[in-house]
């Protein structure tokens, strides 16, 4: 009947404009899936893992929802022939952190994972901009880089973006307003050493340190510096009630993935590549105000910090720097 429905004309369908790929289906990787989709913000979802099962049911559940998407076309497969032509891949698989291993050694059996991953990636989308999502994010964005041979703007970690989404909604919580009108950031690493940017945090251009001098410190009497422990410690409490985190970072890549496929030039606090900033020697990618628009990174903001964050920011590029220089097979 299709061939009596439609007049041939035997033209081809051009390649999509914004294709995504999400590699990993798990809790994450669906969480950014589904968040891109309700965004509107590509014309074709590509989904890969090695559980084929699961990837073939997640697909099917997604396709039975196209008629409420504008996304036509969603397809998946353990081949990563699927994800030809993508213009953004997002990575969000790797192996989880065994109870009692040392951090060098999780992050070395991602290393093994993305071996296989990061390289298929590139055979089939050479022109892609990269997001990696899993963790340890900012050890295995410097990992994709290597991998990848991309340039390192075209690497992105979803870095301390929902760090600062959480800081952003706790401040604005407590002083009683949205968090959309509390302004400030958490760079950095995206765990125990990220830093709180307190000399910039404002609300209207009103800065809070003026307002407080000691904000943020041992000493301030109002204890700000408990929200930011309570930004470092959420992950933990969310994953001890329901067993992991899912929406808020699926919530955060799509706000990435936007930036991106529009060209907005919107400045995010993501991973990418600190070496001789700030003082940093080191290849390693950590956290800072990046402005994101269709090539990637374009820029990076040069905030005044204090020297107190300046010395704060150099620890977590050690931290940092202690796990990768011991990786092997790069």
């Amino acid at each position: 009947m299709a061939n009596k429905l439609y007049m041939n004309l035997n033209a081809e369908a051009p390649p999509p404009r914004n294709k995504v790929t999400v590699v990993g289906v798990g809790q994450v990787g669906m969480a950014c899936a589904v968040s891109i989709l309700l965004r509107d913000l590509c014309d074709e979802l590509a989904l890969v893992d090695v559980m084929e099962d699961r990837l073939k049911g997640e697909m099917m559940d997604l396709q039975h929802g196209s008629l409420f998407l504008k996304t036509s076309k969603i397809v998946a497969d353990k081949d990563y022939v699927v994800t030809a032509n993508s213009r953004l891949v997002v990575v969000t698989a790797g192996v989880r952190q065994q109870e009692g291993e040392s951090r060098l050694n999780l992050v070395q059996r991602n290393v093994n994972v993305f071996k296989s991953i990061i390289p298929q990636i590139i055979k089939y989308s050479p022109e892609c901009t990269m997001i990696v999502v899993s963790n340890p994010v900012d050890v295995l964005t410097y990992v994709t880089w290597k991998l990848s041979g991309l340039p390192k703007h075209r690497i992105i970690g979803s870095g301390t973006n929902l760090d600062s989404a959480r800081f952003r909604q706790m401040m604005a919580e407590r002083l009683g307003i949205h968090s959309s009108s509390f302004n400030g950031w958490v760079l950095g690493e995206h765990g125990d050493t990220s830093v709180p940017v307190w000399s910039g945090a404002n609300v209207a251009g009103v800065n809070l340190q003026k307002l407080n001098p000691d904000i943020g410190s041992d000493g301030d009497k109002e204890q700000w510096k408990a929200t930011h422990k309570a930004v470092v410690d959420s992950a933990y409490e969310v994953i001890k009630l329901k067993g992991y985190t899912n929406w808020a970072i699926g919530l955060s890549v799509a706000d990435l993935t936007e930036s991106i496929v529009k060209n907005m030039n919107r400045v995010h606090p993501v991973s990418t590549m600190v070496k001789d900033m700030y003082g940093i020697g080191e290849e390693v990618f950590l956290s800072l105000p990046c402005v994101l628009n269709g090539g990637g990174v374009s820029s990076v903001i040069n905030m005044t910090l204090t020297d107190g964050e300046v010395s704060q920011l150099k620890k977590s590029a050690d931290t940092l720097w202690g796990i990768q220089k011991d990786l092997k097979d790069l």
